[in-house]
């Protein structure tokens, strides 16, 4: 009877939703899987970026086995390669030639720096060359005498910074710094880690502005691996996130949360002097000037006293090494004449050759990085002139030599205008 009262017909669903019911379940498999392959295929990616990318283990090899065989030597390379003392901890490298990884030295924090070759690629079915033993370690040669490896560095010097009145006081200071074991003695391996050094444009800027301080210090070397001070807080601004967070992150939501993860703005202020102070120290410093080529919140941190300290200096680089090297360079556009993020210069399309002068000068880029990081929670009595400071600061065009007194103006100006805020708070 229970069967007669209820009929199955009416229970039954009608048959275009039946025949949906299993297209449906189709179509949500089907996003669902492409959803964990797409995923998976973004993890697979970052995952071989990040092996391709921190090669720490190999740059220890490298150096220590150099080391091993008596080629090189420093004050870091027995903690390395025999004591164990010094540790490679968390990769930073963003260059497969240039890697960075944090680093413990006994009770001491630090930043590891070790130049590499790039990791060989081989084809399927090709014969795997030996790797070549690079030339970094080749000078000076053996029988070379400690005055004539000074003449050595203060020539390389010389066509690195210009014949400045100083520069022989810098040659002494590489001298010293050669000295690793303080033994008063400099061997060939001691003087061929150094030479390796002095190639590179942060190793140079570190000894230029060390009286200065915007560098972290430099804690110990083997090879043309070295150990920085660790800077405790950087970027400039913004917050480290692990990249599998990052890559689904828009730049421009970024850039916002960026401002988010700042200090009070007193402190703001105070290492905004100090980016305004190095910019200041590389043009016509005591070693010549120097062109900053790319003015990112990733390329400056600052300690507890919050005093800014210039992380990567690779693109800072001397002005007459720079205007020497672009005149050589082919352009079709301006865009072809650019070095780093923030170093253009003009094509002179009749030539097909760059000019040597940038566009922008060092102060017009430190205030476009500046721009919204300090003016975000200015006091209200300070935010429209310092608002109108910065944006004619953004504006200079040319190079600094060019409007050396509107460069000065408007740097003092602006230092002027941020001490008077904050110099009678405990944060100056």
């Amino acid at each position: 009877m229970a069967r007669g009262r209820f009929p199955w017909g009416l229970c039954r669903k009608p048959l275009h939703i039946q025949a949906r019911l299993p297209y449906l379940h189709m179509k949500y498999l089907f996003f669902s899987w492409l959803a964990v392959f797409v995923g998976s295929w973004i993890v697979y990616v970052e995952y071989s970026s990040y092996t391709e990318l921190c090669r720490g283990h190999d740059c220890k090899n490298s150096i220590c086995n150099k080391y091993k065989k008596g080629i090189i030597d420093g004050s870091a390379c027995s903690s390395l390669c025999e004591k164990d003392t010094l540790y490679l901890g968390k990769c930073f490298t963003a260059q497969p030639k240039s890697q960075v990884y944090s680093g413990s030295w006994g009770d001491l924090e630090g930043v590891i720096k070790c130049q590499m070759e790039e990791a060989p690629h081989y084809d399927l079915g090709s014969e795997m060359e030996p790797r070549k033993e690079a030339a970094a370690f080749k000078q000076p040669t053996k029988g070379t005498s400690v005055e004539s490896f000074r003449e050595m560095i203060l020539n390389h010097v010389k066509a690195k910074v210009g014949d400045q009145a100083n520069v022989a006081d810098l040659a002494t200071q590489v001298l010293s710094i050669t000295d690793a074991n303080k033994d008063g003695h400099i061997s060939l391996p001691e003087a061929r880690s150094t030479w390796a050094l002095l190639q590179l444009n942060e190793f140079l800027l570190a000894l230029v502005l060390q009286e200065r301080e915007h560098t972290p210090k430099l804690l110990g070397f083997c090879g043309d691996l070295y150990v920085m001070e660790k800077v405790p807080h950087s970027p400039l601004y913004g917050i480290s996130l692990p990249w599998i967070v990052e890559v689904w992150i828009p730049a421009g939501l970024r850039r916002s949360v960026d401002q988010w993860f700042t200090p009070s703005w007193p402190h703001k202020a105070k290492i905004s002097i100090g980016l305004l102070e190095l910019v200041e120290d590389v043009f016509h410093g005591a070693f010549g000037s120097f062109l900053m080529c790319d003015v990112s919140a990733a390329s400056f941190g600052y300690n507890d006293r919050h005093d800014l300290k210039v992380m990567d200096a690779r693109y800072i680089v001397p002005e007459a090494v720079f205007q020497e090297d672009v005149r050589q360079q082919r352009c079709d556009a301006d865009e072809d004449c650019r070095y780093g993020a923030d170093c253009v210069t003009s094509c002179d399309l009749t030539k097909h050759r760059c000019t040597p002068e940038v566009t922008r000068p060092n102060l017009a880029k430190a205030c476009e990085a500046l721009k919204d990081y300090v003016l975000r929670g200015a006091p209200s009595d300070v935010r429209e002139e310092l608002e109108k400071q910065l944006y004619s600061c953004v504006a200079l065009k040319g190079s600094a030599e060019q409007m050396e007194i509107e460069h000065s103006l408007i740097l003092n100006n602006l230092k002027t205008l941020l001490w008077k805020k904050i110099s009678h708070t405990k944060d100056s």
